[in-house]
């Protein structure tokens, strides 16, 4: 198979190169198995504390937090989500704008969408997420950790993440990724 330049690779989420057989690298989960498919329920941690959000805000706290994160994140990852509402889901989105309208233009991506499984509160602006990319419905990349991070009100799919997608698209190389994602 042609080995597409990484400009190229970036117009396909790494969701369909995974369908697609492409071998991709372990994305380091400590979970040693496939078959740890037990579902996990929404958690915040005990000492998160209960704020009130400034108007407009999402709550940075709480179930209305948990419920935010989960909500921003599978908007963020459908492909269906205008560009720019993509771009203020994401950390520092203006960074990676190049990255996220390419993506929006292949019809391969269309295909793409995320599903939630956990979320655990580390803090009043930090939160662990565990997502599975899905490709028509199908699992594609399960369990995957990521960060979900508060900025401006908002809960935001973490940066990190987001690189640590793109990565895996470079066949576990950073180098060639966007500037963003070397920082």
């Amino acid at each position: 198979m042609k080995r597409l330049p990484f400009r190229e690779s970036l117009l396909v989420p790494a969701a369909l190169l995974a369908a697609a057989g492409i071998a991709l690298a372990a994305c380091g989960s400590s979970g040693g198995g496939s078959g740890n498919s037990t579902p996990a329920t929404n958690t915040t941690s005990p000492t998160s504390q209960s704020s009130t959000p400034a108007a407009g805000a999402e709550p940075a706290s709480g179930a209305g937090a948990v419920a935010a994160i989960k909500k921003n994140w599978t908007t963020f990852f459908n492909a269906k989500t205008p560009t720019s509402q993509r771009l203020a889901l994401l950390q520092d989105g203006n960074m990676l704008a190049a990255v996220i309208k390419a993506q929006s233009h292949n019809p391969l991506a269309k295909m793409a969408t995320a599903k939630v499984s956990h979320v655990t509160l580390t803090g009043t602006s930090q939160a662990s997420v565990t997502y599975t990319i899905l490709v028509s419905g199908a699992p594609a990349l399960s369990n995957q950790p990521g960060v979900a991070v508060y900025q401006s009100g908002v809960w935001k799919v973490g940066l990190v993440s987001f690189c640590a997608l793109l990565k895996i698209e470079n066949a576990g190389k950073t180098s060639g990724l966007p500037a963003a994602c070397h920082g």
